[in-house]
């Protein structure tokens, strides 16, 4: 099941689930896993960004690849960037070998050229091996590397084994447009799959995104918009993802999206806790209310967003 150029949907990305000691909850991470199943998604993504990835020891990382493995069937990229390519190479071959269907790749914030670039994923792939699927991670607001359409064409040419892009860039309908008319004119094809919570999923997939990677806290929607985008009932999709938008945005703040995230699943009942590992944050009692408003008010639109009271 791995990953290629053709792949569609959602990949939700899924949060590390902590106790309030730091310990991880493997006992949510299942729940979280099978609620992606019920929610439709077509696969997951596991130690990205939002998955605290960096404050993982090694072995916590492959035992949480190895619990999600054992738990679903859905198809499974991880999370291999690393500062070093023995490190990313060694964590790679380990989550391929468990049955991961591919691996997501992003640029260390030090590259400052389209020829650094271009020669930093030649070398990581060259690293990982030509087996192994790489999704390539664009998210300049992040990693501060800007890479552009040309720049996307000339790896997509030279690197056969990366198939899939995470687009992330901020405003970036343009750059869809861009990539699917170079395709056009003989480009090999990319599967574009977008980020940034669900921000702009709505034009995205009309510009020809193939679907979601991302973690917004209702994976439900995301699944509902590739489905009504891709059978050309856009009002209705519209409609679905502007009573979702207000707590869409809420949940994009820098430095709080994960806390607003882990909150909703918590009073989803699928996290037992809203915990991050430290460093991190949890919302304040303001922020708590503000959340619980947006979901009061979303669920007068989506039944999906009636959960108990807190």
């Amino acid at each position: 099941m791995a990953i290629d150029a053709d792949s569609r949907g959602v990949f939700a990305i899924a949060p590390t689930p902590f106790h309030p000691d730091g310990a991880v909850d493997s006992a949510s991470l299942r729940r979280l896993i099978d609620f992606y199943a019920s929610a439709g998604v077509t696969g997951l993504t596991v130690l990205g960004q939002m998955g605290e990835a960096p404050k993982l020891a090694a072995e916590e990382s492959l035992a949480i690849v190895r619990t999600v493995l054992e738990r679903t069937a859905l198809p499974v990229v991880v999370g291999v960037t690393a500062p070093g390519f023995g490190t990313m190479r060694t964590l790679a071959h380990e989550v391929m070998t468990m049955g991961a269907a591919g691996v997501m790749v992003a640029p260390p914030n030090t590259l400052r050229t389209d020829d650094q670039i271009i020669a930093y994923y030649t070398q990581a792939a060259e690293a990982l091996g030509p087996d192994v699927p790489i999704c390539l991670q664009d998210y300049p607001l992040s990693f501060s590397v800007q890479i552009s359409p040309r720049v996307i064409s000339q790896i997509v040419e030279t690197v056969p084994s990366i198939v899939m892009l995470k687009h992330e860039d901020w405003p970036g309908l343009e750059k869809i447009t861009a990539i699917r008319e170079r395709e056009a004119a003989g480009q090999r094809r990319l599967s574009i799959l977008c980020g940034n919570g669900g921000l702009f999923l709505d034009f995205e997939l009309e510009r020809g995104a193939d679907g979601a990677m991302t973690g917004y806290c209702f994976p439900e929607l995301l699944v509902d918009m590739v489905r009504l985008t891709s059978s050309g009932r856009r009002d209705e999709a519209h409609d679905l993802f502007d009573a979702h938008l207000p707590l869409i945005r809420y949940e994009q703040q820098p430095g709080t999206g994960l806390a607003v995230r882990k909150y909703v699943m918590q009073r989803r009942g699928i996290l037992d806790s809203a915990a991050q590992r430290r460093p991190g944050r949890e919302l304040s009692k303001w922020e708590r209310d503000e959340v619980d408003f947006l979901l009061g008010r979303l669920a007068r639109r989506d039944t999906r967003a009636r959960v108990p009271n807190p």
